[in-house]
């Protein structure tokens, strides 16, 4: 496993399950916080960030008194129109705490698809860089349309590191990494390097490891190829100890699955 120290431009993406609480879906204060400080200040070691966050859906239920996720569309869209707007305030003001401004992008399949629209994104990811702006990311779930939009940020994220041309994209999940089996199997034996993503890898992945996620080891494999297929490697590790990330870029030996780019691509 290399040290991804080289590394310069990265997107890093957090599912709702590190940011919020299965049981209640409402923020992990401390968690969040530890985040928002870690990526302070791997932009602070020269790094352009952008960060791709779940966890609008369940911060808003939580704040709109629902118990667990809703079912249905309106009150899934009014959720996450609740929930995104308490994300931003904790991103903006903590991120602040660091002297770091952020900028909010959401996303539909149809944006991405026009190239008008596309266009405008790659304009902003731009202009934001050059402003040292970190951009926070999120699937505009409020106005999007079942079965035609992004239903988990995995594949988002990946789409996102296409667009702005990121170098590396890391996504932090319940797990540390994939597995030939179920993780919890003693038999189950730990990947930490994936040249290619074949039928092999693709049946390892298993369902969401979590109750607040919607995504599982499945949509991150899937995400992954469309990132080395773009020639951007792509890291799966563990969101136990958010400081791992240190480790990604200071350390050779870090606890992660690394899906290699292809370099036909590069």
């Amino acid at each position: 496993m290399p040290c991804f120290a080289e590394k310069k431009r990265v997107v890093i993406k957090v599912g709702s399950s590190t940011l919020a609480y299965a049981e209640t879906g409402s923020l992990n204060i401390r968690k969040c916080r530890m985040l928002v400080e870690v990526l302070s200040d791997l932009k602070n070691s020269g790094r352009e960030i952008v960060f791709v966050t779940s966890g609008a859906q369940c911060v808003g239920a939580a704040k709109g008194g629902f118990h667990g996720k809703p079912k249905d569309m309106p009150s899934k869209q009014a959720c996450a129109a609740i929930g995104q707007s308490e994300l931003m305030r904790f991103y903006s003001e903590s991120f602040g705490n660091f002297n770091h401004n952020v900028a909010q992008l959401l996303l539909t399949r149809d944006v991405i698809s026009n190239n008008e629209r596309r266009t405008n994104v790659i304009n902003t990811f731009n202009k934001l860089f050059e402003l040292s702006v970190i951009p926070i990311i999120n699937a505009n779930d409020v106005v999007s349309i079942k079965n035609l939009d992004f239903d988990e940020n995995d594949t988002l994220s990946a789409i996102v590191a296409k667009l702005c041309g990121a170098d590396l994209l890391v996504m932090l999940t319940d797990v540390d990494g994939l597995y030939t089996g179920d993780p919890s199997d003693p038999e189950s034996k730990f990947i930490d390097e994936v040249d290619n993503i074949n039928y092999d890898i693709i049946g390892m992945a298993k369902g969401s490891g979590s109750a607040v996620g919607s995504g599982g080891m499945l949509t991150k494999i899937e995400a992954a190829q469309i990132a080395v297929d773009a020639g951007i490697d792509t890291v799966i590790i563990g969101n136990k100890d958010l400081r791992i990330l240190y480790d990604l870029f200071e350390q050779d030996s870090t606890r992660c699955t690394w899906f290699k780019a292809q370099s036909d691509n590069l």
